[in-house]
């Protein structure tokens, strides 16, 4: 098996040429000696064979290190428009139900190199904190979820690399949940109170002053 390497964001270079057998290794190319590695006695002999090409070691060692890496460069720039994209995620707040911790969602965000965290009056906090790993979506682009228990916060993504930062701050408003929160129904059982009281007071009152004005006729409703 041989290949290489190529990080473009630091420009490393890194070639690998060794056999196997059985599934375990028993040669390797060093790339700094040109020289063969052998880390079984089985392949002792034939590491010596290999030794004596050094022309051989020589040539393999320029591919790996200048000619594989431009080949890969040429492939990656084929496909620049499609390996090389950057695509914004979209980033929700959710929730189960209200006693539940708050989740900061991100989905559709491509490539997969990216973080996300917690932050609190400009600091990243850790404490109390549950990170989610990046998953992959059917459409291959990613997702991942990061959970917090305290609700001043504001959840930050970035990818890696980037200056930029994609701020979403932790407002109740902003909260997507399947649950129902206690005080909604508290305030809505207080109002229908209200409203009932209020009818009640309504019709005491028209019936007070109906009394009042014609005391005979209302007794004669009331006894029919």
């Amino acid at each position: 098996m041989y290949g290489c390497e190529w990080d473009d964001e630091t420009g490393s270079i890194k070639g690998r040429w060794q056999f196997g057998y059985n599934g375990e290794d028993l040669m390797a190319l060093d790339l700094k000696t040109s020289t063969w590695t052998a880390p079984t006695p089985v392949a002792t002999f034939r590491k010596h064979k290999k030794d004596k090409d050094k022309g051989w070691a020589i040539r393999m060692n320029n591919y790996l290190s200048q000619g594989c890496p431009d080949k890969l460069k040429k492939y990656v720039s084929y496909g620049k428009s499609t390996l090389l994209r950057t695509e914004p995620p979209l980033v929700s707040l959710l929730q189960k139900n209200f006693l539940s911790p708050v989740k900061c969602h991100a989905t559709g965000f491509y490539p997969d190199r990216a973080v996300m965290f917690w932050r609190k009056d400009g600091n990243e906090i850790h404490e109390g904190v549950e990170q989610g790993q990046i998953l992959p979506n059917n459409d291959g682009t990613f997702q991942m979820s990061n959970s917090v228990e305290k609700k001043r916060y504001e959840c930050v993504f970035q990818f890696s690399g980037a200056n930029e930062s994609i701020i979403t701050k932790l407002e109740e408003t902003k909260i997507q949940t399947n649950g129902v929160n206690p005080y909604e129904v508290i305030i809505a059982v207080v109002i229908a109170v209200i409203i009932f009281a209020a009818v009640i007071i309504d019709w005491f009152i028209v019936y007070k002053a109906r009394k009042a004005a014609d005391p005979f006729n209302v007794k004669k409703q009331m006894d029919l």
